[in-house]
């Protein structure tokens, strides 16, 4: 698929974070445990800028995912803060969840086994959110959702059910239901692991496309290559601390930290 824009995605002014001289997003301290013995998120701390692209990379059960998850108010942390877009976001302290909806509203996700309501049709799995978060007339909401469709090569299946697709156009279907709420940030936890070769690039290019418009993103993923090519940065996680971050050329030929070294040798010798 060749580069184009996606008019969904809302546009604003470049580095307005920036020239505000505050972080877009910002975890302090942030810890998550599943029982006792699994901490995921051990006092981490990590800042966003609002055009970064954040690749985040690391062995199973560093949390990774657990990450994107808080943030999309799935799960809950039990200490630490989290700040979005300058205001106070999740406090672990407290619920250790979104406490302001209508920030967690501009928050779309992408998983790694699509989740798309298999009795409704593409052009109902798209429409459903947006008129019932945002009260979108249905018919505004059918015209959006058929040019955001057609800016995905997808409008020949307006009608059909997830049944009906590829894994390749599942994905890409639930990447435009998350840009139907015009969302701030979007997280992709490794969207293209359960796809065949060729239906990667499908999805790895509508990603590249949301990059090329600075859309803040944060990514999981253990495709080094693409990681490379996307990222404005790449996290290195492991026992649930970010043990190093930098640019992608950086970080991939030149790690500081052993661990990064270690980790890097492994996967790069398995790809």
């Amino acid at each position: 698929m060749k580069a184009s824009n996606l008019a969904a995605v809302p546009s604003r002014p470049p580095h307005a974070c920036d020239l505000a001289n505050s972080a877009f997003i910002q975890l302090r301290n942030v810890y998550k445990s599943y029982g006792e013995n699994l901490v995921v998120m051990d006092h981490m701390d990590l800042d966003m800028r609002a055009d970064d692209r954040l690749v985040i990379i690391g062995p199973s059960g560093s949390g990774k995912s657990s990450l994107l998850r808080v943030m999309m108010g799935l799960e809950s942390i039990q200490g630490g803060t989290i700040q979005f877009q300058g205001k106070p976001y999740i406090d672990g302290n407290a619920r250790g969840k979104p406490t302001d909806y209508s920030l967690q509203t501009q928050v779309g996700m992408v998983f790694q086994h699509y989740t798309l309501f298999p009795h409704l049709s593409v052009l109902g799995n798209l429409i459903l959110a947006p008129m019932k978060v945002h009260g979108l007339p249905r018919g505004q909401a059918i015209e959006k959702a058929r040019l955001l469709l057609a800016r995905l090569g997808l409008e020949s299946k307006l009608n059909v059910y997830p049944s009906q697709l590829s894994g390749g156009q599942k994905q890409r279907v639930a990447i435009a239901r998350a840009l139907m709420l015009e969302p701030k940030l979007m997280l992709f936890d490794e969207v293209t692991s359960a796809l065949d070769p060729e239906m990667v690039i499908e999805v790895q290019n509508v990603m590249m496309q949301l990059a090329e418009q600075k859309m803040a993103m944060i990514i999981v993923t253990h495709d080094m290559h693409f990681a490379r090519h996307i990222a404005s940065r790449v996290v290195f996680c492991a026992n649930g601390k970010v043990v190093e971050q930098g640019h992608p050329d950086q970080l991939f030929t030149q790690p500081r930290e052993p661990r990064t070294r270690e980790f890097l040798e492994k996967v790069l010798h398995l790809d």
